[in-house]
């Protein structure tokens, strides 16, 4: 089983270069309990072919459970 979440790769902070400071971002989970790999992997696609990631990179993942 896997579950499907976004982040943010990046925050705000005026000390680094370009304003940004790497970060891994909270977890907002999508998707629960995705019983395939590959309906994961196509969950993340969709969600990252259709949304702008921002500034701040915020993408679709998965993890497994």
């Amino acid at each position: 089983m896997y579950n499907v979440f976004t982040r943010t790769w990046w925050r705000y902070n005026p000390d680094w270069p370009n304003g940004l400071e790497p970060h891994l971002g909270r977890k907002t989970y999508i998707a629960k309990k995705v019983t395939t790999e590959k309906m994961a992997q196509k969950l993340c696609s969709e969600y990252n072919d259709n949304n702008d990631a921002g500034r701040l990179s915020r993408k679709a993942e998965y993890e497994g459970v």
